[in-house]
């Protein structure tokens, strides 16, 4: 799994770092829930998540102030020398004095949020889901179509960037040309986003790069977007079976994860852009519990019982 820099998570989470002699480029987070060490902070270590981001609220505060000096100092030393990656105060408290001589002494960071305990570990762990999430990268075109992200796949030169600007003309949102990084964030959700050496240009044979977002502006870009379908661009072949009813939804995987997949075959003539906008309406009408290909199916079934009867 990659990591996410402390650096980069303090900026995001705009924490203040009670450390700032530390060096928090050297140390990575490779976890994406949090802790609160209340339990530590007790003395109980058994199945300790050291290798989480650790957030100290109001209560596990008011618990160490209960303690002896000693007592006190045994159990900071002992949670900082577990190797944990940070540790964070919420409601912007001031972290105690005494544990900032342990935290440089062990390189773990110090750091404030001014956020509540509980809006901080559910923006923190949000976040690092999908910093952290498994990821690859696939050649292909991610283009928000109507608000489904439709990831336009197939050999090269097949018209996948020619398919993509013409969406882009009529009014649809580019998030990737190329090359589509995919980020598993749940068991139902795959994340499209784009390298950010590529983002937002696309590469037309025979003209070279085009830069959408200044060409067509900020409306005609996106970032990042959930994959809901895959069409698959393909050579026509005329002794290959084509689906020309959709009663039954095919499927590909990515990261383990089931995404709808059509393949379409590719002929002089044919107006891709208006093929994708036609799926991606399709699909969204079969998510609204309307199937096209079922309601045709159910009157020729019908049609059939009136001859019959």
């Amino acid at each position: 799994m990659h990591g996410v820099m402390i650096t980069t998570f303090i900026e995001k989470m705009k924490l203040k770092n009670a450390t700032p002699e530390l060096d928090t480029d050297k140390i990575v987070l490779s976890h994406p829930e949090v802790n609160r060490p209340a339990l530590q902070l007790a003395g109980f270590f058994d199945h300790f998540d050291h290798e989480r981001v650790q957030i100290v609220g109001t209560v596990e505060r008011a618990y160490v102030s209960t303690l002896s000096q000693e007592t006190k100092l045994e159990v900071y030393d002992k949670l900082l020398s577990s190797k944990i990656p940070c540790l964070v105060y919420c409601r912007g408290m001031e972290p105690d004095p005494d544990i900032l001589p342990l935290a440089n002494h062990y390189d773990v960071p110090v750091l404030v949020s001014d956020k509540t305990t509980s809006d901080l570990m559910a923006e923190a762990t949000r976040w690092l889901k999908v910093r952290l999430a498994p990821c690859i990268s696939i050649h292909g075109v991610l283009v928000d179509v109507f608000g489904e992200g439709v990831l336009i796949m197939g050999e090269s030169g097949i018209g996948k960037s020619e398919a993509a600007l013409e969406l882009i003309k009529r009014g649809h949102r580019l998030v990737t040309d190329d090359v589509v990084e995919i980020r598993k964030v749940s068991d139902d959700t795959l994340i499209g986003s784009a390298p950010d050496i590529t983002k937002h240009f696309i590469e037309l044979r025979g003209i070279g790069i085009i830069d959408v977002k200044t060409l067509y502006g900020v409306e005609s870009v996106k970032d990042t977007q959930g994959i809901d379908m895959v069409i698959k661009l393909e050579d026509w072949d005329k002794d290959k079976e084509y689906d020309r009813l959709g009663l039954e939804d095919q499927y590909t995987d990515f990261l383990g994860n089931q995404v709808v997949c059509h393949s379409i075959p590719i002929r002089p003539g044919r107006n891709l852009a208006i093929i994708v906008e036609s799926a991606a309406v399709n699909y969204r009408q079969k998510k609204m519990g309307y199937n096209a290909a079922q309601e045709l199916y159910n009157r020729v079934q019908a049609n059939l019982n009136r001859h019959y009867q």
